[in-house]
């Protein structure tokens, strides 16, 4: 299972959701349903605009929980 760490990271930097959506040019409702894990994909192009607003790397707003 994949899970989105983004609301972590946003609390961290102490940025809104509603900046970053700005910045990344992408819906508060699209941002909301990726924030929720409710996201069935995500572009490239959107994660790097967010790993690069937020001077992240992929793995720090994804992670992987699997059966084990």
């Amino acid at each position: 299972m994949i899970k989105i760490k983004l609301d972590d990271v946003l609390k961290e930097k102490k940025i809104t959701a509603k900046e970053l959506c700005q910045y990344v040019g992408i819906t508060e409702a699209n941002m909301s349903i990726l924030r929720s894990g409710k996201a069935k994909g995500l572009r490239f192009e959107t994660l790097n605009k967010i790993c690069e607003y937020l001077d992240i790397k992929p793995g720090d707003i994804i992670d992987y929980e699997g059966d084990k």
